[in-house]
């Protein structure tokens, strides 16, 4: 709804006559139109800064598979078990390991290859789950991507409306990155491509 509106494909006319009965309902007594308007039109979203020259400007798309996720319960431990895993893998070339955490829990995204450098250093945690066969797309963002308003709304809806389903996300101010599932990899790299072309 809020995309619509935003882009004048629905007037507020029409959209509060369709809302009515539903807020009446909500509501338990009548309520006018015009009030129903209002209300839209205070509510209404600002005007999106995203255009098709956004994907224009999309740089580098990287594809990598061979990915395993572990996530893992937060605990006194952790840290310094995180430490031990980068130590360890410290002189290795070409590896993949990214570690995001939040209060709860922590999450590694590595390559396959060092599972057992992962089970090792963690055993003594508390795995709360594991993915293997991922993939992953990193796609350099254009400059200023941090003020363009609704650019990861738009590659999340025409993911959504290919059928792709998204596993896991990591951001930067730069890069973002989508791991996938590996048999939608070629799919929805053949897709950030063409909205690169469009």
């Amino acid at each position: 709804m809020d995309d619509a509106l935003a882009r004048n494909i629905i007037n507020f006319s029409s959209l509060a006559a369709d809302l009515q009965p539903q807020v009446e309902k909500e509501m338990r007594k009548p309520v006018k139109q015009g009030s129903i308007i209002m209300a839209l039109r205070r509510y209404s979203p600002k005007r999106s800064k995203f255009t098709s020259n956004n994907f224009r400007k999309l740089g580098d798309i990287v594809v990598r598979s061979g990915i395993t996720e572990y996530t893992y319960l937060n605990s006194k431990t952790i840290i310094a078990n995180k430490a031990k895993l980068l130590d360890s893998v410290k002189d290795q070339v070409g590896i993949y390991l990214n570690y995001s955490s939040n209060y709860q829990e922590s999450n590694f995204l590595v390559s396959t290859s060092l599972k057992e450098t992962v089970e090792e250093n963690f055993r003594n945690e508390i795995k709360v789950n594991e993915k293997n066969d991922l993939a992953s797309i990193t796609i350099a963002l254009p400059e200023g991507n941090t003020k363009t308003i609704g650019l990861y709304f738009y590659i999340f809806k025409l993911l959504a409306y290919e059928g792709i389903p998204v596993y896991e996300i990591i951001s930067t101010t730069n890069y973002f990155s989508l791991f996938l599932e590996s048999e939608y990899v070629n799919q929805a790299f053949y897709l950030m491509n063409e909205i690169k072309a469009s």
